[in-house]
């Protein structure tokens, strides 16, 4: 069978021998099967994939594309497969017809699981082939409930109250990894219940940071969607106390210690994978404000393809990634999206012919066939002498997470001197501003002219939500200045499609879905290297990059304008005429 599978895909000129070669070998050397290597390399997409196994095995295939993935609505399909058994075995339930419930499911050869599904519903199964990628977001969208939370805040209040963090450590061993569909029961089960409420609500809408704050007479709890803060319905404010201790419990804190800032992480179960959340507890006028960072990779992609550069800035990185000795920095402020950015190039360039090994603070991406350190400087492992200890690892290619000093500046140089490419990241508002910043920590003119390869910038914009965008007609105004600033031909006019955001239920009521990056790549020349060597002005640097007609970053954004991939006042909101 799985040679046939194969010789589907090679005929269908999916596959090359060569990759086939590649991914056998990665599927012995990390003992995993060859479809998962085929997809994890990148070799063959998933959907391909799939659409394959369903030749192969005669299943219809099921997607949001063909528009075969979407329950019938009206059919009360949940009763039939209940969201627990759905979640747990990642299976779908579609329509119901003529004494038959058909589902969509990822492996359509499970006879065990079509049996279960057999007796648990009472009707015969018609199964359906689809990608777990899909499967996931559409388990999501028909069993979510976007009133969860006010359900559980509303009946806490009806429930007996108990004192602040009474019995919560009876509730979860500290540091355990809990599941939010267990039930508790007992003293303090129900805020138990809230956090979980609050950590599965999050999880639903795409949150990436959850903030609970006391105030004097109000608590405030509030989701960060895309990058933009959302108020949601919030707990009383005699049940802060017990849910931050419980989260405290979670995550190895002190719930006595209520003056001194505390940091710490957990994980939870949550729809057959991992999510790990960083916490930060604060203590305010008012009482402590809780931070929750929650970093779900099975919601993120390392596809170079997927994260939004232009073609020729993926050509321009990838040729600097390629190079055998280097300095390659990109810049940004704090949340745009450079981890995933680096990240997504080492996976794009891995190969077992090379040590790749990465220093970071934390490590927010296990990476497989990487080496990765954890930055601790309470025992003295810096990014400098983490960089220091690489170098007799016998490296060819360094990631480190942020250069913060002179002595990690200098350490990065060194290693790209003697022969390594190194990967790191500065924050700095754009790309060639990262050129002043290190001579300004010290680094030699001339040592850096000869070993930049290439500096970029990048910042996130929200993506419209394609359920609800709106389509307009922008001002001449609007359109002038696109046309100045991005360097798109005026002939091209005439096919550009302006969007506005609406709001609609998919996107819980934002207008967006997601964020792409909008990047500047300037790959380190001739000329520039001259103009590095002989000035630090920003002006004469920026000159240089300019005349080697890369975009900067806010031409790439009205790129994403023009394409109805954003609006503009996501672009203007991100990016400075100037840069």
């Amino acid at each position: 069978m799985a040679k046939q599978l194969i010789d589907i895909l090679i005929e269908s000129g999916k596959l090359t021998k060569e990759g086939l070669n590649k991914a056998e070998l990665h599927a012995k050397q990390n003992e995993v099967s060859l479809n998962e290597a085929l997809v994890a390399l990148d070799i063959v997409k998933e959907e391909e994939l799939i659409q394959a196994m369903s030749k192969q095995l005669s299943v219809p295939y099921a997607s949001k594309q063909n528009g075969i993935l979407i329950p019938e609505k009206d059919q009360n399909l949940a009763k039939y497969v209940p969201e627990k058994y759905a979640r747990e075995n990642v299976v779908l339930p579609l329509f119901v017809e003529d004494g038959t419930l058909a589902v969509a499911l990822n492996d359509p050869s499970n006879v065990f699981l079509l049996d279960n599904l057999r007796m648990m519903s009472g009707l015969e199964i018609q199964p359906f082939i689809a990608s777990k990628s899909q499967l996931f977001q559409a388990l999501d969208a028909f069993y979510s409930k976007k009133d969860l939370l006010a359900e559980v805040i509303s009946e806490a209040k009806e429930e007996t109250e108990v004192s602040d963090g009474e019995s919560l450590d009876e509730l979860s061993a500290p540091g355990a990894k809990i599941d939010l569909d267990r039930e508790f029961s007992g003293a303090g089960a129900h805020y138990v219940k809230m956090v979980n409420a609050i950590l599965r609500q999050a999880l639903t809408e795409r949150v990436s940071d959850i903030h609970l704050e006391l105030f004097d007479e109000r608590v405030s709890l509030r989701f960060r969607i895309d990058g933009s803060l959302y108020e949601r319905t919030s707990p009383a404010k005699e049940d802060v106390g017990a849910i931050i201790s419980r989260i405290k419990i979670l995550s190895k804190l002190d719930i006595a210690e209520k003056r001194l800032p505390q940091d710490g992480s957990f994980a939870v179960k949550f729809q057959n994978r991992t999510v790990e959340f960083r916490v930060s507890v604060c203590p305010t006028v008012f009482g402590e404000k809780l931070v929750i960072r929650i970093l779900d990779k099975g919601s993120s992609e390392l596809n170079i393809d997927k994260l939004g550069f232009e073609p020729r800035q993926k050509k321009d990185f990838l040729e600097a990634a390629a190079l055998p000795h280097g300095l390659i920095f990109l810049t940004g402020p704090t949340g745009s999206g450079k981890t995933t950015t680096l990240n997504a190039v080492l996976t794009s360039i891995k190969s077992t012919e090379f040590n790749f090994m990465t220093l970071e603070d934390p490590v927010e991406y296990k990476l497989s066939g990487i080496s990765q350190v954890q930055v601790k400087p309470q025992i003295g492992l810096t990014f400098a002498a983490g960089l220091r200890s690489f170098l007799r690892q016998d490296p060819d290619v360094i990631l480190v997470g942020e250069v913060r000093d002179s002595e990690t500046a200098e350490a990065c140089l060194k290693a790209a001197l003697t022969g390594h490419l190194v990967f790191s990241t500065l924050h700095t508002n754009e790309a060639i501003g990262a050129v002043p910043r290190l001579i300004d920590m010290g680094i030699e003119p001339f040592l850096l002219a000869s070993s930049l390869a290439l500096v970029a910038a990048q910042r996130l914009v929200r993506v419209l939500c394609p359920y609800c965008k709106v389509p307009y007609v922008p001002g001449p105004s609007t359109i002038d200045q696109v046309l100045r600033e991005s360097g798109l031909p005026s002939k091209d006019r005439p096919t550009w499609t302006f969007f506005k955001a609406s709001g609609c239920p998919k996107c819980s009521g934002t207008g967006y879905m997601g964020r792409k990056a909008i990047y500047e790549v300037f790959k380190i020349n001739e000329n520039m290297r001259n103009t590095i060597y002989q000035t630090k002005d920003l002006i004469e640097l920026k000159k240089a990059a300019q005349s080697t007609g890369a975009w900067n970053l806010r031409a790439s954004g009205w790129r994403k304008a023009v394409t109805g991939i954003t609006t503009v006042e996501e672009v203007l909101s991100v990016t400075l005429a100037n840069e």
